[in-house]
């Protein structure tokens, strides 16, 4: 057993490190000797004091529900209270025995995250892809948009980055992509020179007059799409929701604020004040909404669901070594493509959660092909069948016959049998 830790480097001095990387091997290992080896390589990690925590805990395997910290026991015991743990990736290494694989865990520097919260980058992602979806109705780019949201906390920034990211790959330069986007926070617009701006919003402050009502802030900038997530119930007020209407054919309207009670606006009242012309998304579920002529339309709801179960899958299945921002851009025009026009019809911008198992499993395949097209997957050799080899992995709740096959007695063998018949 060997295991490459910080102990054996002095500070900063890790093999790989000039690469931003440090790969740990264990392995191979027998069960005896395995809980040994995970403590072993967890203490190195804790050592080195390098890193931060996302998504997979590589003690244990298990996901990370809160942000930065796994809540196993072991991890629990062994982590150093304020000591953020994270390991972007885990794989079993195809050469090795079945029995006994080696565990390959590759971790990343400590820096600060762009996704501040496990998640939000599940929520953006999931918002891009409405957004996208959406705009197969507007028959526009995103570029096209100009985008204010009611909110700026670490949710609405996260949203930003993707949409600027996407901007990006549509051919806008960033900083043309960063001009489309307005915020308000509790304070009002945020503009220059405004006081106490953080970093992160300073990044998104345009040069405009101070503003603080959000109806005299949407009249001024005119949106093309309105995304709440400051947690304000009703803050999309009937004036707001008829002006979006006024400036827009299509007003694209997202109140992704949960639970219902904290939602900007409900799906009826949104389709009420926009004569059902809204494009509209939540985070909260919302029943159908039956309008005047009769069409019924059924408002999307944007869930962590649709992202998260996909992306470990992909990531899990390769090994992928870093998890970056393009795999969420990435997932989100995975679940926008599976939006058939029958659905964009029923007023619905995401896919039916039924379907989330085909979902994940585009989403898993698409991951899978970029990872070794870029050669950052770790499970080798390479398989030709990606969707094949993903959905080798995936759990399946139906299960074989336990019980073995039964056969009844013949008749004759069955019957009483008396001296008189002998």
């Amino acid at each position: 057993m060997h295991v490459s830790s910080s102990e054996e480097c002095s500070d900063l001095e890790f093999a790989g490190f000039e690469n931003k990387e440090l790969m740990i091997q264990v392995g191979p290992l027998n069960p005896d000797d395995r809980h040994k080896a995970q403590s072993a390589l967890f203490a190195s990690c804790l050592s080195s004091r390098l890193f931060a925590f996302h998504t997979l805990c590589c003690s244990c395997f298990s996901f990370i529900s809160l942000p930065g910290m796994c809540e196993c026991v072991h991890c629990l015991e062994s982590l150093p209270q304020n000591q953020a743990l994270s390991c972007v990736g885990a794989a079993w290494h195809p050469e090795e025995s079945l029995a006994y694989p080696s565990l390959h865990c590759v971790l990343v520097p400590a820096s600060p995250p762009l996704w501040p919260s496990s998640h939000h980058p599940g929520t953006a992602s999931v918002a891009v892809a409405g957004l996208l979806a959406a705009l197969r109705i507007t028959k526009n780019k995103l570029a096209d948009q100009t985008i204010l949201f009611q909110g700026a906390g670490e949710a609405a920034l996260g949203i930003a980055h993707l949409i600027v990211m996407a901007m990006e790959k549509e051919g806008l330069p960033k900083e043309k992509a960063i001009r489309k986007i307005w915020l308000v926070d509790s304070k009002g617009l945020i503009v220059k020179g405004r006081a106490s701006l953080t970093p992160e919003k300073e990044q998104f402050a345009h040069a405009h007059e101070e503003m603080k009502s959000l109806e005299a802030i949407v009249q001024e900038i005119k949106p093309t799409a309105l995304i709440g997530v400051a947690a304000i119930g009703g803050a999309f007020s009937e004036q707001i929701l008829k002006d979006m209407a006024a400036f827009n054919k299509r007003p694209i309207i997202f109140a992704l604020s949960n639970p219902t009670s904290k939602a900007e606006c409900s799906a009826e009242q949104c389709y009420k004040f926009t004569q059902g012309r809204a494009i509209f998304a939540s985070g909260s579920p919302f029943d159908p909404v039956t309008l005047p002529s009769g069409q019924t339309l059924h408002p999307g709801q944007g869930n962590n669901s649709y992202v998260f179960p996909g992306v470990a899958l992909g990531v899990v299945t390769c090994g992928l070594k870093h998890i970056s921002d393009k795999v969420f851009l990435t997932t989100a025009e995975v679940i926008s493509q599976q939006v058939s026009d029958k659905h964009l019809e029923e007023g619905r911008l995401y896919p039916p959660l039924n379907t989330i198992r085909d979902v994940s499993l585009k989403i898993a395949v698409r991951i899978v092909k970029d990872a070794y097209q870029e050669e950052t997957a770790t499970v080798y050799p390479e398989p030709q069948n990606k969707e094949a080899f993903v959905r080798a992995h995936m759990f399946s709740p139906e299960y074989d016959q336990l019980l073995p096959e039964c056969y009844p007695w013949p008749a004759n063998a069955r019957k009483m049998q008396t001296k008189a018949d002998l």
